[in-house]
């Protein structure tokens, strides 16, 4: 588990438990992720109503987080459901490549499970060190140059490796010609 998760997890947890000074904290440091987020991808003046909208998703959804997972899955999943839910009433339709995906688990508990055996399942069939640069970059939320400081590979190194990882799981997913 990286650094951010571990910490915000523990936040959660406790926030869970009735400690409103770690939930305070909890929603001042998932503000800032958030904002960083969505500006990436809406832009600096949509960022911040999508970061209100997923707080207060957030908070009205906190009893679903099933501590026994990962929280920044869970936090990414409630961010792109308010993100494609943007740009559906923003008439904007867009796609985005396989590579831009945060999580592959969904929102609600009963498939949550589910979906985290299928990613474990999926990510299992990956060389070693390509399943943890998918771990630390796509789920744990690391950046390149985080995963490099982590493994001791290079930036570069670690951007194909995750690629490659992200080409090998979509031939395993994909359709079958």
């Amino acid at each position: 588990m990286g650094e951010a998760e571990t910490r915000l997890k523990a936040l959660m947890i406790a926030a869970l438990s009735g400690d409103a000074a770690a939930y305070r904290v909890l929603l001042a440091a998932l503000t800032l992720h958030l904002r960083a987020y969505f500006a990436r991808r809406v832009g600096a003046a949509d960022a911040e109503d999508l970061v209100q909208e997923t707080l207060i998703a957030i908070h009205t959804r906190r009893a679903t987080y099933d501590t026994r997972l990962p929280f920044t899955a869970w936090l990414h999943a409630i961010a792109r459901y308010k993100l494609i839910d943007h740009f559906r009433r923003m008439g904007i339709r867009r796609t985005l490549p396989l590579e831009d995906a945060e999580t592959v688990v969904a929102a609600e508990e009963s498939e949550s499970a589910g979906a985290k055996r299928d990613v474990e399942k999926l990510l299992s069939a990956l060389p070693p060190a390509r399943r943890e640069l998918m771990r630390q970059v796509k789920i744990e939320g690391l950046s390149t140059a985080e995963a490099a400081r982590r493994t001791g590979m290079s930036e570069s190194a670690v951007k194909v490796g995750v690629h490659r990882a992200m080409k090998a799981l979509s031939a395993m997913i994909g359709p079958k010609s």
